[in-house]
């Protein structure tokens, strides 16, 4: 019989109904896949990942911890993420609207996190990739990646900016921490990102190796978030021109290829259809359902993108054992040699979980078949936490860890397909449609 602590681990103190009135944790493993309805599955995946950044937080921070890694629990317990903790932020919410916790229980952990981020390194008002969570203090995530990380600190404030909204009408408690998550709004330099008013924003500034990274966000990727931020902020925000000229390289950022008969619309450099996390980590708050500008609409955009991955590992061109309707989705990702940005043009044979469920709302129908398939089929490859990180049929090959920024999106993007909760507190924010006015975006 296959492992029962799978589908036992996170749900304990939760009923499901399965036509019997039984607790989960009294059902066998294959019942209970069997029995359970698809929302109550969703329920499920929710909240095992939810639980990554609930019990699996970083003790002293209570941020989200870079990695979990199940066959070495000691390892890198002190580093947590600033951009993996802000899709954590959005997590708590969905916790507190699923039950999985109490709106109080979800504030008491928010203050903490906000306390704690209030003291901890900035530059230019930007957090690094990495903190020591017991400290505040910045680890290098490389040699000349010790300063701010503008990319991350846009996944983070995304996270803020979606709690703020949660809390704005609630009591005095509440309102205070709503002014503290301004403050820190404000405090950030993203016009300091420009390196000296170009008209790109750079990923990275260092107060030992300034701009060495050169790395200019131009050309479509995840980072879309960062200028939408970036032109929102109330006190230090860029022009229409640096979104024009830096994100979209003067038009270049569109692309008149098609894949499986599907129009990719965007493109990053000269690859137009590239990891799935693209299609997410930008779009946890930013609802892309009616959003448009004059490059793209947003919902075709990435629709597309998931058909598209859906498409190529039905098809399987290289052949990889596993691949097809039930099991597809290419991202970044553990890999079987250490990490990779899995996509059609870097096929490893490595499917990551993360990729189909986070889909849930482009792909309702392709997603659940990967779940179900997963949850029936494989739960040699769930844990603690859910699905582990990634998995190759083709190499017998799976790895008993977790990454914060691949956990994050599943619970929120489900939530997203099931409520479009995440989305319509994030796009309530006054700032935010500013920003998305002001370069053009229309949102409806």
């Amino acid at each position: 019989m296959r492992a029962r602590i799978v589908l036992l681990c996170c749900f304990s103190l939760l009923t499901m109904a399965c036509n019997k009135g039984q607790q989960l944790d009294e059902i066998n493993d294959e019942e209970v896949v069997d029995q359970l309805s698809d929302n109550e599955l969703l329920d499920l995946v929710q909240k095992q990942t939810f639980n990554y950044f609930w019990d699996g937080a970083e003790s002293n921070s209570g941020m989200a911890r870079e990695r979990i890694h199940i066959d070495e629990p000691s390892l890198d317990q002190d580093v947590v993420t600033t951009g993996g903790s802000g899709f954590g932020l959005m997590t708590m919410l969905v916790g507190v609207k699923r039950g999985f916790i109490t709106r109080n229980q979800a504030l008491e952990r928010l203050e903490r996190i906000v306390a704690f981020l209030k003291t901890a390194d900035r530059f230019h008002g930007a957090w690094p990739h990495w903190l020591n969570g017991k400290t505040g203090k910045v680890i290098p995530f490389s040699s000349k990646d010790d300063g701010g990380d503008l990319v991350e600190t846009a996944f983070l404030v995304q996270g803020l900016l979606t709690v703020q909204e949660y809390f704005k009408n609630g009591n005095e408690e509440e309102k205070e921490l709503v002014l503290k998550i301004q403050q820190l709004w404000e405090e950030v330099e993203w016009n300091w990102y420009t390196k000296n008013d170009e008209d790109v924003l750079y990923w990275h500034w260092s107060p030992n190796f300034e701009w060495d990274l050169n790395f200019k966000l131009s050309g479509y990727n995840e980072t879309l978030i960062t200028y939408i931020l970036a032109a929102a902020s109330p006190t230090h925000a860029i022009t229409k021109e640096v979104y024009e000229k830096g994100w979209a390289n003067t038009g270049a950022i569109t692309s008149s290829e098609t894949s499986y008969d599907l129009p990719t619309i965007l493109k990053h450099n000269v690859h137009p259809v590239g990891p799935l996390f693209w299609a997410h980590y930008s779009y946890l708050g930013l609802n892309p359902t009616r959003l448009k500008d004059q490059f793209a609409n947003y919902w075709t955009l990435n629709q597309n993108h998931a058909k598209i991955m859906y498409n190529y590992c039905v098809e399987n061109p290289e052949n990889f054992e596993g691949y097809g309707e039930k099991y597809w989705g290419l991202t970044a990702s553990y890999s079987i040699n250490g990490y990779a940005a899995h996509s059609p043009s870097e096929d490893l044979g490595v499917i990551s979980p993360t990729a189909a469920l986070s889909s849930f709302p482009y792909t309702p129908q392709e997603s659940m078949r990967f779940l179900r398939a997963l949850y029936e089929e494989q739960q040699k490859l769930i844990g603690l936490y859910g699905p582990y990180d990634a998995f190759s049929m083709s190499d017998d090959w799976f790895v008993t860890r977790y990454l914060a920024i691949d956990q994050g999106p599943i619970p929120i993007m489900i939530e997203n397909y099931r409520s479009q909760f995440i989305w319509n507190l994030f796009m309530e924010n006054a700032e935010v449609q500013n920003g998305l006015s002001k370069l053009g975006f229309t949102s409806n």
